[in-house]
């Protein structure tokens, strides 16, 4: 391809528009936005946008050829990350306006009319062109420990710079708990943490499992304020690495255990409580019986567990071409509740409680997106330009699907049968005072065993 290719007819504007008129009834002529072609040529916005000005530049013919072998929204997503597609102006500005082009379809002549054009203008080579580097390529059987730790190695492959800037103080990779539109995203996320260890009703002493346990705020979290014996595991040895930093720093090394495992290799039980925060995403449907199993059965009768995670509110599934499954969560699968309801109590789980959450999901994505913003040029330093780009472009995508109701987040609180729970009559009760740790009560008193 020629990056300067300009046809004998004119410009490259002039040659597309009409034949954009004459494609799925003109639907693909109808643009919120004004459009830069890389030869300097202009299409004008023709049709209204909410908001400021958008405009849109196409910076070389790659950015038509990524999405002519990939008609969908994985294209349009190689063409950002790669940077071929840059935007002057919000970009989730542009998703809200461009929403109806999803239900654009394009029939058998429609297509004949785009690979003449795509010809013409040289921009339809005959292989696809190569991938952004960020894009996840994963090997091995779906949701196999090998590949679930490849998927999560993915995930957590920018330098941890990257996520601080991102995430903020807190670091937490999980939704917040908001009490208002105003509350910072500290603020909501020490609120969540205080309502996870609520709803299992931590009590000092007890041990407690934090299954994904991201970059260990929950389990300081649990120790320091509720007293607990608390084990962490997760796929990432550059995130085990950095909770176990962060443990010492806290001085709570007898009372967090991190380890690098599979929830499925975790085989020293009984635990009192179990946390699965933003985890089981990454379950696949064929093994969500087998997540709920493994909970139950690491669960001492009367234990609770709170799961909470992201769900489809829709019928269908993102798929392996979707933007996310390739650059930011692969082979991430998002359950119906019922369906998560359902494993549970076939599991001999009793479901407690079961809270939504979907408006404190957009909240936090909009401070993470306004964390990003801000702080754009030290994340391009610390994770690269296309890693900018893709998170860029899931907190916008992300913030309008639960703003629509496509997707939702929900918390479900359940008990291992066999016991008393010990759950109080009222939704949850207060919070109790911890019991002081060894290093408060004195070197004289032995630091509490771990069951092994």
């Amino acid at each position: 391809m020629n990056p300067t290719a300009r046809t004998s007819d004119g410009t490259l504007a002039t040659r597309i528009a009409p034949a954009l008129e004459q494609i799925a009834d003109g639907a693909l002529a109808l643009r919120p936005f004004t459009c830069t072609l890389w030869d300097g040529s202009e299409l004008p916005a023709t049709a209204a946008s909410t908001g400021p000005p958008l405009h849109l530049f196409v910076r070389g013919p790659r950015a038509l050829a990524y999405m002519l072998h990939a008609p969908n929204q994985l294209g349009l997503a190689r063409a950002w990350v790669a940077g071929d597609l840059e935007l002057d102006g919000d970009l989730e500005q542009l998703l809200r306006a461009c929403a109806g082009y999803a239900s654009i379809r394009l029939g058998a002549a429609d297509r004949a009319r785009v690979a003449l054009l795509a010809r013409s203008l040289g921009v339809f080579p005959r292989h696809a062109p190569e991938p952004p580097a960020a894009e996840a390529r994963l090997e091995g059987p779906r949701n196999s420990p090998r590949r679930d730790r490849a998927a999560i190695g993915h995930h957590y492959e920018p330098p941890i710079d990257f996520y601080r800037l991102l995430l903020g103080a807190s670091m937490v990779d999980s939704y917040g708990y908001y009490a208002s539109d105003r509350d910072t995203i500290e603020e909501a996320q020490e609120r969540k943490l205080d309502l996870v260890c609520r709803k299992l009703a931590l009590q000092p002493g007890e041990r407690f499992l934090d299954v994904g346990c991201g970059w260990g705020t929950l389990l300081l979290h649990a120790a320091r304020r509720f007293g607990v014996q608390a084990v962490g595991i997760t796929l990432s040895e550059a995130q085990a690495a950095e909770v176990r930093r962060r443990v010492r720093d806290a001085g709570l090394e007898y009372e967090v255990e991190v380890r690098v495992a599979d929830y499925r290799e975790v085989d020293d039980g009984p635990f009192d409580k179990i946390a699965s925060v933003g985890m089981y995403e990454h379950v696949g449907p064929d093994q969500l019986a087998t997540y709920a199993a493994k909970l139950q059965s690491l669960l001492l009768p009367g234990g609770i567990v709170l799961n909470h995670g992201v769900t489809r509110l829709r019928p269908g599934s993102r798929g392996d071409s979707s933007f996310v499954n390739r650059y930011v969560y692969p082979d991430a699968e998002l359950h119906p509740v019922s369906s998560v309801l359902a494993a549970f109590e076939e599991a001999g789980l009793e479901i407690r409680d079961v809270e939504a959450l979907r408006e404190h999901a957009s909240l936090t994505l909009r401070a993470w997106k306004r964390n990003l913003t801000r702080h754009r040029a030290a994340a391009v330093a610390a994770a690269g330009s296309e890693r900018e780009r893709v998170w860029r472009l899931y907190l916008a995508g992300a913030t309008l699907a639960f703003e629509r109701g496509e997707l939702g987040v929900f918390q479900t609180v359940a008990t291992r049968v066999g016991a008393p729970h010990g759950l109080p009559l009222t939704r949850f009760a207060p919070r109790r005072a911890a019991a002081p740790s060894h290093r408060q009560r004195g070197s004289g008193v032995p630091a509490p065993t771990r069951r092994r």
